[in-house]
């Protein structure tokens, strides 16, 4: 019983250290932009209204539970008390009614994922739970009680089950086409979608050294003596200014297969957020309730998801975004454009009017290598 005399049920706690809650906030307070756009144009996407009818009556959703039932351990009160605690904390902070279940799963490999088409499942990895400390593991389970709330996990579920029957039928030409059409576009939403969770993941753990710790320590594991997150940070800004065309296209390719953005761009990406106003402004108790969502506008979305990826043209130091903008402020010749694009812009081209150079010249400098 509380103080006022009230039933205490678990999920009203006061988290183990003093953090802001926030009574009815809606997903769209900490979605990223691009995940709603890019979730709009995959509902677009031709033929993925029939699929996903189709497989919401099909898929083993009660399989899927009773294994997880049989051959995991629910977190509960008796058993991994401490995740018990981060997830009726993280629930009580975003202010979700229902609390998911919670599962950790022997497997050596670090991981989390939110899944379900009817209720949305939580199921983390022994090799998530020995690698992260208590801040950095809190972080994770609001980030996918983040995934819950925005009701990521239907899609999730999808996207593995489609994953798996793509390579059932990779023998079949169109039918494995068809399929890997609608996975490359779930893939592209699920990348977006994991930026808003880690952004959930923020706001549970308040607490930004420890959200950036965690995607580190993803990348280079349980040594971190041995790292630094400012140098990590420095790697992202490496990784998008370098190289030329090629390895903007390189990029690309890269990231095609992967379900999740690389960590170093996550970090860079929640950094940029935490320092911005609307985390201050949420953070202060400004943010948009769920009851408000149904006034909200689809073209209100399409133009803030418009608004961001210009934006992130207008600021991206890679080669290809650069091009981008320059081409789309009317700047120079496409061609001319192109080709310095491949020598990563060292140089501007030489102008009509410049005078040649002397062939006898003593110039020795160096040249740009390829």
């Amino acid at each position: 019983m509380s103080d006022d005399g009230r039933e205490q049920t678990g999920h009203e706690r006061v988290p183990s250290r003093q953090r802001r809650r926030f009574p009815g906030i809606s997903s769209r307070a900490y979605e990223h932009p691009a995940d709603r756009s890019a979730l709009v144009a995959l509902r677009k996407l031709s033929g993925f209204d029939t699929v996903f009818k189709a497989l919401s009556g099909l898929l083993p959703e009660r399989s899927l539970r009773l294994l997880f039932l049989s051959d995991s351990v629910r977190v509960s009160e008796r058993q991994f008390k401490h995740l018990h605690d981060m997830l009726l904390d993280a629930c009580y902070i975003l202010d979700l009614e229902k609390v998911p279940p919670m599962y950790v799963n022997q497997d050596p490999q670090p991981n989390a994922m939110c899944i379900g088409l009817d209720e949305p499942i939580i199921v983390v990895t022994t090799g998530l739970v020995e690698l992260l400390d208590e801040e950095e593991m809190r972080s994770v389970v609001g980030h996918e009680v983040g995934h819950a709330l925005s009701g990521h996990a239907v899609y999730r579920t999808i996207l593995l089950f489609l994953t798996t029957l793509a390579l059932k039928v990779a023998w079949i030409p169109l039918g494995n086409f068809a399929i890997m059409a609608i996975v490359t576009a779930l893939r592209e939403w699920f990348r977006k979608s994991e930026l808003s969770a880690d952004r959930a993941g923020l706001l549970v753990g308040q607490d930004p050294k420890a959200s950036m710790r965690g995607l580190m320590k993803m990348a280079g594991g349980n040594h971190l003596h041995e790292m630094n997150v400012d140098a990590f940070l420095e790697q992202a800004e490496e990784y998008e200014a370098s190289g030329d065309l090629r390895d903007s296209v390189l990029k690309i390719l890269n990231v095609l297969p992967r379900s999740h953005p690389f960590a170093t761009i996550r970090a860079a990406e929640l950094k940029k957020w935490a320092e911005s106003r609307d985390y201050q402004r949420i953070m202060d108790g400004h943010y948009p309730r769920r009851s408000e969502d149904k006034d909200t506008s689809v073209s209100d979305s399409f133009r803030e998801s418009a608004a961001s990826y210009a934006d992130d043209v207008k600021t991206s130091k890679d080669p290809l975004m650069k091009l981008v903008a320059d081409l789309a402020g009317g700047a120079g010749d496409l061609g001319d454009r192109v080709r310095r694009g491949f020598d990563g812009f060292k140089s501007p081209a030489p102008s009509k009017d410049a005078p040649p150079k002397d062939a006898s010249s003593n110039d020795s400098s160096p040249k740009d290598e390829e």
